[in-house]
């Protein structure tokens, strides 16, 4: 009995490690930084890209995976690569914003980011997060059930995914270098792409616009990701319909829509159902632009839904979408948005914060010549949260500065509101109010904080609807306004029952947004817009989490690789 007892412990046992080992793996992956051709609306130029390949390569983990991706740099410019709404649990060091988790990887250098995907499902990705790379530099990051789990929804047939994108014709390191040069706004992209391609729509593109098969009948789970520089797009497929089911790797309460918005930085998971004549019908996307008077692209871009048997000579169906302006549409798909299911959001708030955003203009320096300020009236274009423009350090990343106690890279006095209170989409600010001051200002946040956070767009130089991402956490976004958020009657619009659970947040234009999250996630996190030019304009903020008690609420220690600056 007592060795049939052990013989069976041990089968159980055995077993046990043969399942973790068998659900667990660890994944490795080589991503070449290099310079390669590229053919795009009649033009051929080098483009930084990953392993020659242009969208990147789609990463697929399932939930409880490790990622070891090696970076090999071999293009001439310093890059690194962000793992967009990974939510890198102790593992700062691999999340990858240049200067903020680490030097960037130099030319020649190498680097390799191990993390583990805990708790997450549906669509992701990867960029570039130095200077405008990620304009190519970018691919999808698939997240599947574990094994034995399951989708919250009827297994799809097929799985797509679609990478919306922005290509310019010019080297856009040398787009963004010109406008810093200047102080003006940076040329708009000449294309909008699905998959890296434009679409019919476009000159010498048609041969190679992106087509997606599907079978009569058939489910098909598109994961839809805006991976756009500096353009929040709607989309839609032609005579179809969507079932969205998940954001930003979270689930949703299904509900049905003709057309998405989606800021840059955002996923969005839908359901299309194979339910017309088999024909041939356009996907399309195009910008959906807020800013009053700013110059933006104008054009469309598309893939195709092939039906199989559908005759390839007759033309697509033409897909219709909003007007560039249509916010209204934006506003009625973003208030369908809802948790699965009812989840646990921090009521007791400990940290209260409101943080204004927008843009702003620097007074030309008296030691710069004209062609220098070419912004409105003189000016440099500038950009900031509660006044103050974000300036990154260069000598050291802010994560190594906090975990080495190096004095003089940051300062802990981001404002947790506003210096001066205004009526902040008003028509008649102040002058006085557009030009913030520079700083690295971080806001430090104990373990196990609960924080909410009202995100206040201001119509400083303009009113613009900004996508906020916030690295190493998602959160709850439990109400979105227009006009001036006001806690005494806005309190009341709050979801706390099933409110969705995002990495970026699309704040309204002329409006706020309010999100709550639990700061369970030592290291430095940066919270940014993830339109890049503003970001570039110091449109960001750093929270400096605390770490815990034990080793499971510190932060692991830094890597062996990790780039020096």
């Amino acid at each position: 009995m007592t060795t049939l007892h052990t013989l069976s412990c041990l089968f159980f046992f055995c077993s046990l490690l043969s399942a973790s080992s068998i659900i667990a793996k660890v994944q490795h992956h080589n991503f070449v930084i290099q310079e390669t051709p590229v053919k795009r609306l009649c033009k051929t130029r080098n483009a930084i890209t990953v392993n020659g390949m242009f969208p990147g390569p789609t990463l697929e983990v399932n939930d409880g995976d490790t990622l070891e991706v090696k970076v090999l740099n071999r293009a001439r410019y310093n890059v690194t690569i962000h793992w967009h709404g990974v939510r890198q649990m102790r593992t700062g060091w691999a999340d990858g914003p240049e200067f903020v988790t680490q030097c960037p990887i130099r030319p020649g250098k190498s680097y390799t980011y191990r993390f583990t995907i805990q708790g997450q499902e549906g669509t992701l990705w990867w960029h570039a997060h130095s200077s405008w790379l990620r304009a190519t530099v970018y691919g999808a990051l698939i997240i599947h059930p574990a094994p034995g789990s399951s989708f919250p929804f009827p297994k799809p047939d097929r799985q797509t995914a679609l990478v919306l994108g922005e290509w310019w014709n010019a080297n856009p390191v040398d787009v963004i270098n010109q406008a810093t040069r200047t102080g003006a706004a940076p040329n708009i992209s000449d294309a909008y792409t699905i998959n890296g391609q434009p679409g019919d729509l476009y000159n010498c593109s048609n041969k190679e616009t992106a087509v997606v098969p599907v079978n009569p009948g058939e489910t098909s789970l598109l994961r839809v990701i805006n991976a756009a520089l500096n353009q929040p797009l709607f989309f839609t497929v032609a005579n179809h319909k969507f079932t969205v089911v998940g954001a930003d790797a979270s689930y949703l309460k299904p509900f049905t829509t003709k057309v998405l918005m989606l800021g840059p930085g955002q996923t969005t998971d839908v359901l299309l159902t194979a339910d017309q004549p088999p024909k041939r019908y356009y996907i399309a996307a195009r910008a959906y632009q807020s800013a009053q008077n700013a110059p933006f692209d104008n054009t469309t871009t598309t893939a195709i839904l092939h039906y199989r048997n559908a005759t390839k000579t007759s033309p697509p169906i033409t897909a219709s979408l909003p007007a560039f302006n249509d916010t209204n549409t934006v506003t009625s798909f973003s208030r369908q948005f809802k948790s699965l299911r009812n989840v646990v959001v921090p009521k007791t708030i400990d940290e209260d914060l409101f943080f204004t955003v927008g843009l702003g203009l620097d007074n030309c320096p008296k030691n710069f010549p004209k062609n220098r300020c070419q912004g409105l009236n003189g000016t440099r274009f500038t950009a900031s949260m509660n006044n103050v423009s974000f300036v990154l350090p260069s000598n050291f990343s802010l994560l190594q500065a906090h975990s080495n106690g190096i004095p003089g890279v940051f300062t802990t006095d981001f404002p947790s509101k506003p210096p001066v209170k205004f009526d902040y989409t008003g028509n008649n600010i102040s002058r006085a109010l557009f030009q913030p001051v520079k700083g690295t200002k971080l806001y430090k946040l104990k373990y196990g904080t609960r924080v909410q956070i009202v995100l206040q767009d201001t119509n400083i130089v303009t009113s613009e609807n900004h996508p906020i991402h916030l690295h190493g956490y998602d959160f709850y976004i439990v109400a979105e306004g227009f006009g001036n958020f006001n806690p005494k009657k806005d309190t009341s619009k709050f979801n706390l029952v099933d409110p969705p659970l995002r990495n970026t947040v699309a704040v309204p234009v002329n409006g706020w947004a309010v999100i709550r999250f639990v700061a369970d996630n030592p290291g430095v996190w940066l919270m940014h817009c993830h339109l890049d030019v503003h970001l570039k304009w110091g449109l960001g903020m750093a929270f400096l989490v605390e770490n815990g008690v034990g080793e499971l609420e510190t932060l692991e220690a830094a890597p062996h690789d990790l780039p020096v600056c």
